[in-house]
């Protein structure tokens, strides 16, 4: 069974994001950059997968600049066989990166569709969504849990009244939920052994895909400064405040 993961570029998750002083969008300067941490997810249980004997080959694809490479050699380095680098400076909106992965889907023609359920920075949550309505491919989303037996996938998903079991017929989309496993670290041999292994890049023209963009960025501001909390006296003063000051009684 060929398992594709699709990963993504953003910035660290230990990183401080910093805004432009114009406003005009964050500052990537020096920004250390690495795998959206949902899509390690999704890496990791490709590679339970294979290790099982349920998968015989990950293909990971990426969308993004030339330096998108460093991810797509990172799951490689975790245990994926080869990469697909989508290679593209346009900003990447949801349903444009949707319109890609069909069409690596129609050429690739996995039985298992493995991504993030959204990334940290745009964190819009669609794109698993947009590709299951473009290929008609059924969809588990949030799962907590993936199991494969045969032509079948069964996901428990992570829903608001708590878990959701869906058996879905193969070829079918998962999109995965920050418990499903705990990602792995790469071993120094399998970084090295990563530089050897094959990395395909393309870009949208030759996939047949015009990257379109529907949105303009208008302004980017960082969240307001929390302020200093206070301390008071009585029950009496606290009632007071919050129904003269804060305004919440």
């Amino acid at each position: 069974m060929k398992v594709l993961v699709a990963v993504k570029r953003v910035i660290d998750y230990n990183v401080k994001v910093r805004v432009k002083a114009d406003n005009s969008d964050v500052d990537l300067a020096n920004v250390k950059m690495a795998m959206n941490p949902f899509c390690e997810i999704a890496v990791e249980e490709a590679v339970r997968l294979k290790e099982k004997g349920v998968a015989s080959e990950i293909v990971v694809v990426s969308i993004g600049p030339k330096v998108a490479q460093e991810q797509i050699r990172t799951a490689l380095a975790l245990g994926a066989d080869r990469g697909i680098l989508v290679e593209t400076d346009a900003t990447l909106e949801s349903l444009s990166v949707a319109k890609v992965l069909k069409a690596v889907v129609e050429k690739e023609q996995p039985q298992l569709v493995l991504m993030g359920k959204q990334t940290i920075d745009s964190d819009n949550n669609q794109t698993g969504q947009m590709l299951g309505a473009l290929t008609g491919m059924p969809q588990g989303t949030f799962a907590s849990e993936v199991a494969v037996d045969g032509d079948k996938a069964v996901v428990t998903r992570e829903v608001d009244g708590g878990l959701r079991k869906v058996s879905m017929n193969l070829p079918a989309i998962v999109t995965t939920d920050l418990r499903l496993n705990e990602p792995r670290y790469a071993s120094l041999p399998n970084i090295m052994k990563a530089k050897r292994k094959p990395l395909e890049m393309t870009s949208p023209a030759d996939l047949g895909v015009e990257m379109t963009n529907s949105q303009t960025l208008v302004r980017v501001t960082p969240p307001a400064e929390r302020q200093p909390g206070v301390k008071v006296a009585s029950v009496e003063e606290l009632v007071d405040k919050l129904k003269n000051e804060a305004k919440v009684l």
